[in-house]
């Protein structure tokens, strides 16, 4: 195994999971990097979580406890990939919970989500546009035969598949028209009956049957009919593609900006975007050309971690919360303090990523929990870290202290810059020394610290 496919398997890990603890990395690596990738993208190969341990504990799944339950998948899922997809969709079609009919209309799209986020853009589309959920959020309950509602279709259009100035004002009212009738039941009351979810209705005496006329193609049209034109477009192709590219490769400009701003790298967008209309829109072909890139090998640390991604990575490298524990819920809440409130985000765009993530408020939130839960001497992950960083001798010097500490909690690699100002901090203290039990214990406080000041630096930010 050399640091060159370690390195290689811990970006990858992190870009289309959530991160590995250093002892998953190292048995990882010593596997092809292309078997790797191709475990991902097929992650019916592995158990799924199982719902019965999370129902046992946390009972009744509901808005409050359901960003909980979403971390600890993140954090135990054997098929990070899908988790990951979850999560992109969830930011490209986002809705909150404030407009929501039923309690559990989140989680069944979320589920959603996992069932369909590695197949294709087309039944990706189908779903959503079936999905109770997004009816409500976007209005297409509201959207009738004699008076169309434009939300969805506009939002479909400018969010979902093309981009601003690929499509016109007719268009956005003949996608309306098209999705006419398209809404769902009326949930069962919740007492004393229970709590049920909504369910996808056609109302075909609602539909507007006749011509529609739609980026160029004319017909009795539904909204089936509106999405295959959709996916057919060169459009769709590049605006899904930036999508992919901006959450797994590196970060990008704004979405409302793309219109105007050109692709960071409009090589592996092309390239990208041709494997979709080759294949149809397959996801799986497309993020097998995605991980397999010199492009995406060569983006490290040009990320910057959204909250869900640090919370869960920086909780599977301490070790905790591998059974649904207590404090679970307080886990759940964490992103929401650094700016990403899961299941709730601000408004149908989702939320700004990059260099936005990290303002003050939020960077001092993400550095106190990193910082907080790497420092707990306590919990397994750092019991395991510090085990390695003293067992390699007597004596451990503050440099070996500062490179061995970044080597097993990423690796990170920092600037001069940064690796200088943690020398500065470690280096008055003088070696580590683990002979004898005070030595031993005073050594594993140090290494801690050190551990800490690592997970608050600013490359730790970057995935």
């Amino acid at each position: 195994m050399s640091g060159d496919d370690l390195a290689l398997t811990a970006h990858l890990m992190r870009r289309a999971g959530f991160g590995s603890t250093r002892e998953e990395m190292e048995e990882l690596s010593t596997r092809s990097y292309e078997s790797l990738v191709d475990d991902l993208i097929h992650p019916e190969r592995f158990p799924p979580v199982e719902e019965d341990v999370l129902d046992r504990f946390y009972g009744e799944m509901t808005i409050h406890n359901n960003p909980s339950t979403w971390i600890y998948r993140m954090v135990n899922t054997r098929r990070p990939l899908e988790e990951k997809m979850v999560l992109f969709l969830h930011h490209v079609f986002a809705t909150a919970y404030s407009k929501d009919s039923a309690p559990f209309s989140h989680i069944v799209q979320l589920d959603m989500f996992r069932r369909v986020g590695l197949t294709d853009w087309r039944t990706i589309l189908t779903e959503v546009s079936k999905d109770p959920l997004m009816i409500s959020w976007l209005d297409n309950s509201e959207n009738h035969k004699d008076e169309p509602n434009e939300n969805y279709g506009r939002e479909l259009l400018e969010l979902f598949s093309m981009g601003i100035g690929s499509y016109t004002e007719e268009d956005v009212k003949e996608c309306a028209r098209a999705f006419t009738g398209w809404t769902f039941t009326q949930p069962i009351p919740l007492y004393p009956c229970g709590h049920f979810a909504p369910e996808f209705e056609f109302v075909e005496e609602d539909h507007n049957d006749g011509e529609k006329t739609f980026l160029g193609h004319t017909g009795n049209f539904n909204g089936q009919d509106i999405i295959d034109i959709i996916v057919n477009q060169p459009e769709t192709a590049t605006f899904v593609s930036r999508h992919l590219y901006n959450f797994f490769v590196a970060d990008e400009p704004q979405v409302p900006a793309w219109s105007v701003e050109p692709p960071t790298d409009p090589e592996a967008i092309a390239a990208l975007s041709q494997e979709f209309l080759d294949s149809d829109g397959s996801m799986r072909s497309v993020l097998h050309l995605l991980f397999s890139s010199d492009f995406f090998k060569e983006a490290r640390y040009a990320r910057v971690k959204s909250p869900a991604e640090l919370v869960a990575g920086t909780i599977k490298l301490v070790g905790t919360h591998r059974f649904p524990d207590p404090g679970l819920v307080d886990l759940g809440e964490a992103p929401e303090f650094m700016g990403q409130h899961l299941t709730n985000p601000p408004t149908v765009e989702g939320w700004h990523t990059g260099q936005e993530w990290i303002d003050g408020g939020a960077l001092t939130e993400r550095v106190n929990f990193a910082a907080d839960q790497i420092g707990d001497l306590t919990k397994p992950g750092v019991q395991r870290l510090v085990a390695r960083l003293s067992g390699r001798g007597p004596v451990l010097s503050p440099e070996d202290l500062v490179d061995r500490s970044l080597e097993l909690i990423g690796p990170v690699v920092v600037s001069d810059t940064t690796r200088n100002s943690l020398l500065d901090h470690i280096r008055p203290g003088g070696d580590l020394h683990f002979e004898t039990k005070e030595e031993r214990e005073k050594s594993e406080t140090r290494i801690a610290g050190m551990l800490q000041l690592a997970v608050s630096t600013r490359e730790y930010q970057f995935a």
